[in-house]
């Protein structure tokens, strides 16, 4: 049996101003939350912001369409009629800027567009950098991914355009592909286009092949880095990456393969180091043979461990467990995507890790009155 309490918020987002109480700590039900603050496929905000944008265009149709007006010969066209054909909102921003940048490159006065890469940080507003805030209001076309937050989103310029390309396990808005020909086009109409990624969007947010593809192309890119979410939901926990004498060093992993398998994990030997803390993203779904891997390595079954869904929302939801159990609680409760997993002595160094007549074992779910 796990322990629920209810948690401060560290950072609580600008609507939620005032602090709320510690109640104590007993054993209670699971508690379901009732919304989420991510972007997700089916998310009510997505649909409000979006629903200019996508438009039920049936394949037989886009095939009908595409039989009347043949596919032009090259790529920008090719870019354009994609873009007509399935965001015709966009299109018609694509063109605006397309003659607004002509005039004013006939005086002299404008070359590309820039691309910004930004970080968003993990879900918590008052975590964005000014910098991140400063580009977000500037841009002419936001294109934003799943794990950003709608507060996040709530700080974009009412002028500016919003496109969703958010991925997740078994359904892609859009291909990485043409994500980076959605860049590319609207960088060279001359639009300040900006890349919004949950967290750090060069840890494992794949912004390094968006940097090197729009670079080939002649497009400048400029990287406005983000608080990781190891590093916010660490901060949000008391739990120190590194600390004298209990960790000296902090590793990084990701639970997908680039080619999808379901057991990426062969650094596994290599982690299972008592004096390093592991911090496991994208790592639901591979967890439990991570885990194993690392015991049959020489990580001890007792090694202090956590699991934080959505973390620094008011929404988060955290699972404290000894290795071995912490896939069975993750399972227990029912934690989903995004979810940050934290492997280490440190660990135990949060407030929160608190033994009970259950084990040293906590549940915590994180409320904002």
């Amino acid at each position: 049996m796990a322990l629920v309490s209810r948690l401060p918020s560290l950072s609580s987002s600008r609507t939620h101003l005032r602090k709320p109480k510690i109640s104590s700590v007993n054993p209670v039900s699971y508690i379901q939350c009732s919304t989420s603050p991510f972007t997700e496929k089916h998310s009510i905000e997505r649909y409000q912001r979006d629903n200019w944008l996508y438009k039920n265009i049936t394949s037989t149709k886009l095939q009908q369409q595409s039989s009347f007006c043949p596919l032009p010969s090259d790529s920008s066209s090719i870019r354009d009629y994609d873009i007509a054909l399935q965001l015709p909102e966009l299109k018609k921003l694509l063109q605006v800027l397309k003659e607004k940048r002509e005039n004013e490159v006939g005086i002299g006065k404008r070359g590309p567009g820039n691309v910004f890469l930004v970080g968003t940080g993990p879900g918590d507003p008052e975590l964005l950098t000014i910098k991140a805030l400063r580009v977000i209001q500037s841009a002419d076309l936001l294109l934003y991914d799943r794990l950003v937050s709608n507060d996040v989103l709530d700080l974009v310029s009412p002028d500016a355009r919003l496109l969703y390309v958010g991925k997740t396990a078994g359904y892609h808005s859009r291909t990485q592909e043409e994500i980076h020909e959605l860049l590319l086009s609207f960088a060279e109409a001359g639009a300040t286009v900006v890349r919004l990624k949950g967290g750090d969007p060069l840890v494992f947010g794949r912004g390094g092949e968006e940097m090197d593809f729009l670079q080939r192309q002649g497009i400048a890119v400029k990287i406005i880095p983000g608080i990781t979410s190891a590093s916010g939901i660490a901060a949000e926990l008391g739990i120190p990456l590194t600390h004298r004498g209990v960790a000296n060093s902090v590793r990084f992993l990701t639970g997908h393969s680039k080619n999808g398998g379901t057991d990426p994990l062969f650094v596994a030997e290599s982690a299972a180091d008592p004096d390093s803390t592991l911090v496991i993203y994208m790592g639901l779904s591979t967890l439990p043979s991570l885990a194993s891997k690392l015991m049959c390595h020489g990580l001890p079954p007792n090694t202090p461990a956590v699991a934080v869904e959505r973390g620094t929302t008011p929404q988060q939801r955290t699972v404290f467990a000894e290795l071995k159990d912490l896939s069975k609680e993750i399972s227990l409760h029912q934690l989903v995507s995004p979810t940050l997993i934290m492997i280490g002595k440190v660990v135990a160094l949060s407030p929160l890790w608190k033994p009970s007549t259950f084990g040293d074992l906590a549940f915590a779910e994180k409320k904002t009155f």
